[in-house]
């Protein structure tokens, strides 16, 4: 079994091959169907491709990457491979180029194992919105594995492949990646390029890894980020590295936000644990604080506004005339818009398009997409001040463990809510991390959040390793 690329370059030193190393995934996403966090393996091309760069192996060749089994959320563009956003509304939809992320990955010798299932188009926070069924959370099958990137937390936890990776809208890598104990990074909005990402809300998705350990996201970081010319939001600079190890004789300041830490919707386990953690810190000589943030109750409200209005935006694309699905009961121009949208698009996508549409409407515009960009430069403007003082903000990644699956799903408010402690960074545009640092009495792990400043993910990775290694 492998659960790190260390363990795989080990592995391939003492004479295994890297076909060997693929076969071994292929066996075990076999054994794991009932997961159904694949949409589609792509065994033949991963088998070719573990050839080849097993030759460049032996030739010393090969790039940072070989040996790196990886599988992509059905959100990314991988040329010449079906791309669904998990929704019947791009069925048949095969891509035309890679993602520049997946193009990056392949230019180091990656191998791309599958796409995999989410909730559609990258909505929702159980990956119960999926029109290819659910997925179930390996550790314990009763219970969700979070969302939207869902699939790809199952396949890292269930050992289906090394690495996934996933986008973060409001907390769509961090929250699965608590749910089911594995490391998730959402990077620095603008440090990832976007394109070839199927869109839900532009100002705020990012694309970012699911490993076993903090070592391969990090370097997953260092392959994908970096200036891109087809995406203009990015930062325009060389990408530095991120694998540089913390000074353990360096003391840093770290805040946590007491009204996330102190939550009475929070576990009690969940609450107790992020506390302990707090004074581990503290025993090792960190000055970790509580500081204020009286914006919780509005930031939920806030990204939904947001986010939304941009969905509605970005989704008109998906009209049933120029590609994916058209109703076969489709008459006329109007008439094909409606059928083919109504039929394709699922239930959750529909209402939040139908609330985004709303907040852009005349006379509700300046009422809540406009104060909503206002609120949304508070939130930032506070988190930059708390950054200011200190190194790193600290709060639980989620307020629970795992729910059931079903448990949620006729209150969509509740299940809005599973993002209360996430959204924080898509607001501001921080880089974030949950790290799986605690276990709870039912069996099921959850993480700790660390938050940095603006593009210091090198400063983030080295302390979460540093943490994960310290922290007992």
């Amino acid at each position: 079994m492998y659960k790190t690329f260390a363990e795989i370059k080990t592995a391939l030193s003492e004479g295994t091959t890297l076909p060997d190393v693929v076969n071994h995934y292929l066996a075990n996403i076999k054994e794991n169907q009932q997961l159904n966090a694949f949409l589609e393996v792509f065994e033949a091309d991963a088998l070719t491709a573990a050839q080849e760069i097993q030759e460049k192996i032996n030739q010393g060749t090969a790039g940072k990457l070989a040996g790196m089994v990886i599988g992509l959320k059905d959100n990314l563009a991988y040329r010449d491979h079906k791309v669904s956003a998990a929704s019947k509304i791009l069925e048949g939809f095969e891509s035309l180029y890679n993602a520049t992320a997946v193009e990056r990955l392949l230019n180091e010798d990656a191998i791309i194992i599958g796409r995999l299932n989410c909730d559609e188009f990258a909505m929702g926070s159980s990956n119960e919105n999926s029109a290819f069924g659910n997925v179930l959370n390996p550790i314990n099958e009763k219970m969700v594995p979070g969302g939207s990137s869902g699939g790809s937390a199952a396949a890292v936890a269930a050992n289906l492949c090394t690495a996934t990776l996933g986008s973060d809208t409001g907390g769509s890598i961090r929250q699965p990646a608590s749910f089911t104990g594995t490391v998730g990074l959402k990077p620095t909005y603008g440090r990832v390029s976007r394109y070839g990402l199927l869109a839900y809300a532009s100002s705020f998705d990012q694309i970012g890894p699911f490993t076993s350990n903090v070592e391969d996201a990090a370097l997953i970081l260092e392959v994908i980020a970096g200036q891109d010319e087809y995406d203009s939001t990015m930062l325009q600079e060389p990408t530095t590295s991120f694998s540089a190890p913390h000074d353990s004789r360096k003391k840093l300041k770290i805040a946590y936000i007491r009204d996330c830490v102190e939550n009475d919707g929070n576990d009690p386990e969940v609450k107790a644990r992020t506390l302990e953690v707090i004074e581990q810190l503290k025993a090792q000589g960190h000055t970790v604080e509580g500081v204020d943030f009286p914006f919780l109750k509005q930031m939920v409200p806030t990204y939904y506004v947001l986010t939304t209005a941009e969905a509605s935006s970005n989704l008109a694309r998906y009209d049933g005339v120029h590609f994916g699905y058209q109703s076969p009961a489709a008459e006329g121009v109007e008439n094909t818009y409606k059928k083919s949208r109504s039929e394709g698009f699922g239930e959750e996508v529909q209402r939040r398009i139908m609330l985004g549409t709303f907040v852009l409407s005349h006379g509700y515009y300046d009422a809540y997409y406009t104060k909503g960009q206002k609120v949304r430069r508070v939130i930032q403007n506070r988190t930059k001040d708390i950054l200011k003082e200190y190194d790193f903000i600290l709060t639980p990644t989620t307020p629970t463990t795992a729910f059931e699956i079903g448990q949620n799903a006729d209150d969509p408010i509740t299940m809005y809510l599973q993002d209360i402690f996430t959204v924080q960074a898509n607001l501001s545009g921080n880089p974030a991390i949950s790290l799986p640092l605690g276990q709870h009495s039912n069996g099921l792990p959850f993480g700790i959040q660390l938050m940095g400043k603006h593009y210091a993910e090198s400063d983030l990775l080295a302390f979460s390793d540093y943490m994960m290694n310290s922290i007992n």
